[in-house]
Formats: structure tokens, C-alpha cells, sequence
């Protein structure tokens, strides 16, 4: 009897897929969450880690302050929040410094604070708001009279909010504004200002503008 190949004896068995896919997926996976990937870029690090905020015992003199005032109120209209930055810096030495220069501008530079202070990026309104505390340190009663008293009421309006939000740092600084607001000018038409926000639909608007007109009073006595 013919034996039968052991090629055919022996069943065949299939072999088993390898699982390739799955790894394909784990690496793809990790490339999504930049795991190993070296052809993705680091992000890069938030704006707001270059600004420098500068105290006024550090800013200095500008070089050629006649020359450089023409600039600034166009510096602080830009549409690039870094040079706005800047320019506030700026602004804040020409009201240390060169305070003369400043003052025909001195409203549309309110203004712009104004914006600024309004600008959701805290960068911005805080060093905006440190522009505040500049002004009213070299201007006071200046900033009462009729060619700046519109200005001044909005600016006022936006301290008062900021002082009165939850980021700790731009609430600090906007209540050593009003600080500087309350010691530079006096008392009685400041606390005819302040009266207006006695009833403010805000209860923390309310509070902080109770805070100040005790502080006025506080001057008279």
C-alpha cells in the first residue's frame, strides 16, 4: 500500500494576521496629540508672555519727545495689540516727562484708554489701566475740566469694572487707578462724578464707587 505524503497528512493551519493596524492607529493617535512627531512644530508660546509690564519708577525720559508726540496717537490706534502696548508705555512717559507735550492730546489719548481698557486681553487693559494711574498722578483736575470731562467719565466707568471683575491681577491694578484718582484730584467734583454710580445696576459697580466716594470724604475731613 502506498504511504501517503506527510505533506498531507499534517492539517495546515492558517497564519495568524498580524496586528498591524492597531499600531498604525496608537501611532497616529500620538501624532494627533504631538506625541513623538517631529514634523509638527511647537506651538508657540502665548503673546502674552512678552509683555513686559513696566512700573513708572522705571520708564525713562523719551529721546526726542517733540519729534515722537506726532507718532503716539497713531501708535495707539494700531491694529497690532503688541505696538498698542507700546504706545500706552509711551503715553505713560510722555505724562511722567513731557506732560506739556501731552496735554493737547490729553483727551484723545482718554479715549484710546478707553478702548484699550474694554480689550478682552488682559495684557491690554492692564497696561492700559497703568496708563490711568500715570495720567491722573500728572494731570488731576485737569482731566475735570469741559475738554476732557467726557473722556474722564468713561474712563471712570471702565475702572470701576475692571476693579470690579475676577482677574485678580487686572482688579489690583485698577484699584490702585483709582487710588491715584481719588489722591490726585479734589474731592468735591470728584465725588459729583462718583454719585452717578451710587445706584449702577451692578452691585460690584456699586462697591467699588462706595469705596472711592469714602476715600474722597475721608480727604475733606
Amino acid at each position: 500500500m502506498a504511504l501517503r505524503s506527510l505533506d498531507n497528512a499534517l492539517p495546515t493551519t492558517p497564519e495568524r494576521p498580524k496586528k498591524q493596524a492597531k499600531v498604525a492607529v496608537l501611532t497616529q493617535k500620538q501624532s494627533d496629540f504631538g506625541v513623538n512627531d517631529e514634523n509638527k512644530a511647537p506651538l508657540p508660546p502665548t503673546a502674552d508672555a512678552t509683555i513686559d509690564y513696566i512700573s513708572s519708577e522705571n520708564l525713562q525720559a523719551m529721546p526726542d519727545p517733540e519729534t515722537q508726540i506726532t507718532g503716539l496717537t497713531e501708535g495707539l490706534d494700531s491694529k497690532d495689540w503688541t505696538k498698542v502696548c507700546e504706545s500706552l508705555n509711551n503715553a505713560r512717559r510722555f505724562a511722567l516727562y513731557h506732560s506739556a507735550l501731552m496735554a493737547p492730546i490729553l483727551e484723545k489719548v482718554l479715549l484710546v484708554l478707553v478702548k484699550a481698557m474694554k480689550n478682552p486681553r488682559s495684557a491690554l487693559s492692564k497696561t492700559s489701566i497703568m496708563a490711568s494711574t500715570d495720567i491722573f498722578n500728572t494731570f488731576g483736575d485737569e482731566l475735570l475740566q469741559p475738554s476732557n470731562s467726557d473722556a474722564f467719565d468713561h474712563m471712570l466707568l471702565q475702572l470701576l469694572l475692571k476693579a470690579s471683575q475676577d482677574k485678580k491681577f487686572v482688579c489690583e491694578e485698577a484699584d490702585k487707578a483709582l487710588k491715584a484718582m481719588v489722591g490726585s484730584m479734589t474731592p468735591l467734583p470728584l465725588l459729583q462724578k462718583l454719585q452717578a454710580y451710587v445706584n449702577h445696576a451692578n452691585l460690584r459697580i456699586r462697591a467699588k464707587a462706595a469705596i472711592s466716594i469714602s476715600h474722597c470724604v475721608s480727604k475733606m475731613v
